[in-house]
């Protein structure tokens, strides 16, 4: 029920885009459904009937096209066809199917709804028309909304009304083509569901995520969750904790220069001493207590860098490499 009130929908934004909101084109790819006559319809000989050039449509299911012909041969055609007048013959804007399933079945007459359209309004006729095959895949789908942005300079919401779908469904679908085109394809060949292409939406790594979820069988929930892991922030590995042995060299300098003396290791294997002072007469001191020992050769050179934003900051920090 809820899918046949949407296809009424579509029926009803269609003829308003015809001007004719009389006109409900719901129906186009139905079977016959009573032997009532069509309204407003003419009968037309199904020979004067044309294939419309623009017609985004190129495949027909066979077993599709027998079945609907053998009910028309049982119940007739009741929603009629839409054409335009071209010379002496009547170009078919809509409702193809029904069209050749009548040939098939051997009519030699079918019932028809004139329209004096041009050739940009049965492209957008036709367009719209299309948005009403059940088997149209999501990224056919989308194409199609975009078509009718781009060339008829259509909104999302426009096109909500006219196709009675939600905007949030149409946005969502115009989302896919976004995409690499390897990964739409897998849309447009059933391997992918519009859920599983939505969630690859943006990643750099769509093509390879598809080929996992055919490979594993994922269902779009497994996929949700896969996405969301890879996409949250990797955590940064913790510093190396201090060993006891560099522990001990910290409590010796300290102990022995009676200074504050923090050693940090790094993660490559090397690190920093930072000496803190308190006040500009401690940084004098540190730095004469550097300079004894640069002095005394018995002991390791010591290569300094100090680094003050301020000489005469209350309190600062600077670094010092040791160098034996």
């Amino acid at each position: 029920m809820l899918e046949e009130n949407k296809r009424k929908s579509l029926g009803r934004g269609l003829g308003a885009l015809l001007g004719d909101e009389d006109l409900d084109l719901a129906d186009l790819n139905e079977p016959a459904r009573s032997h009532a006559s069509p309204k407003n319809a003419d009968f037309i000989p199904i020979s004067d009937i044309v294939p419309g050039k623009y017609q985004p449509r190129t495949e027909f299911d066979a077993e599709a096209l027998d079945s609907l012909a053998e009910s028309i041969r049982e119940k007739g055609v009741l929603q009629p066809l839409l054409v335009r007048r071209q010379g002496g013959k009547y170009e078919l804007i809509a409702g193809e199917r029904r069209w050749r399933a009548s040939k098939i079945a051997g009519l030699d007459k079918v019932p028809v709804i004139i329209k004096e359209l041009n050739d940009k309004e049965v492209l957008e006729v036709a367009l719209v028309e299309n948005l009403l095959r059940e088997n149209l895949s999501a990224i056919e789908e989308a194409e199609g909304f975009q078509r009718l942005i781009n060339e008829f300079s259509h909104t999302q919401e426009a096109l909500s009304q006219i196709v009675g779908k939600s905007r949030s469904h149409i946005a969502n679908m115009l989302r896919l083509l976004n995409l690499p085109e390897e990964v739409q394809a897998l849309v447009k060949e059933g391997k992918l569901s519009a859920g599983h292409a939505r969630a690859l939406v943006g990643l750099d790594n769509a093509m390879s995520l598809a080929k996992t979820i055919i490979e594993k069988d994922l269902n779009v929930r497994q996929v949700e969750e896969l996405v969301a892991k890879q996409k949250e922030p990797k955590k940064e590995k913790a510093p190396k904790a201090k060993d006891e042995d560099l522990e001990s060299i910290e409590k010796d300098l300290n102990r022995e220069l009676g200074l504050r003396i923090k050693i940090t290791p790094s993660k490559q294997g090397g690190g920093k001493v930072v000496l803190q002072y308190a006040s500009v007469a401690e940084l004098d001191m540190i730095i004469e207590i550097l300079e004894q020992k640069r002095k005394n050769e018995s002991q390791p050179a010591v290569n300094a860098v100090f680094k003050t934003d301020s000489p005469v900051a209350g309190s600062e920090k600077f670094s010092i490499k040791v160098v034996d």
